[in-house]
């Protein structure tokens, strides 16, 4: 059975903060902190509620940029939903944060994403066409993590993901994960097949 493992890669993206401000959502008030990766200028946010510097667990998400699901309500994927449950959890805990990360279509960009949907369409799933395109299955990664949440004061997270593979990604750059936490929502009909190769070839937890 195929299987996907992030490889052991270690890079060192820098990134400033660049300000913040007070975003009342549906959800609740939360404060929205804005980076900038220098060397590329690709930006990244931070969601906050509560007091997250306190040294104790914090409960987060990284979440990687879908404008399909996020923006505009896509089926095909359960990126969407995921965000919203998020930031529900967060909001009736009273703390946490969420990392948004602007790496669209696990790091292939959004029209290389909409290339990967023509091949899915075809037949393929997730992985075989990112592969088909000349990518890896993921192209994500989470160096910026480290100081984003340091500079927030995060010293351990309680992190929402059905992925271990991003635990391990996190580890790997000083994020201590004291718990995973499962999001399980957003199944449908238009994205059984993808849900099912999250959990076959790429080790996400059902």
């Amino acid at each position: 059975m195929y299987l996907f493992s992030y490889p052991q890669r270690v890079y060192c993206v820098s990134i400033v903060f660049i300000a913040r401000s007070k975003l009342p959502t549906k959800h609740g008030d939360f404060i929205i902190h804005a980076f900038e990766e220098t060397d590329s200028s690709q930006e990244h946010i931070a969601l906050t509620m509560g007091d997250i510097a306190d040294g104790q667990p914090v409960l987060a998400r990284i979440h990687s940029e879908c404008l399909t699901g996020d923006g505009f309500g896509s089926l095909r994927c359960d990126c969407g939903p995921q965000l919203e449950a998020a930031m529900q959890h967060i909001a009736q805990t009273g703390r946490g944060v969420i990392l948004y990360l602007r790496q669209e279509g696990r790091g292939i960009g959004l029209v290389n994403k909409v290339r990967a949907y023509a091949l899915q369409d075809q037949g393929a799933d997730t992985v075989e066409a990112n592969e088909q395109l000349g990518f890896a299955p993921d192209l994500r990664e989470y160096s910026m993590c480290e100081y984003m949440l340091a500079h927030l004061g995060v010293k351990q997270v309680r992190l929402m993901t059905n992925n271990p593979l991003k635990v391990a990604a996190l580890e790997q750059h000083n994020i201590h994960v004291v718990e995973r936490v499962p999001l399980m929502t957003g199944r449908n009909p238009h994205n059984d097949q993808y849900l099912d190769t999250k959990e076959e070839k790429m080790g996400h937890l059902f």
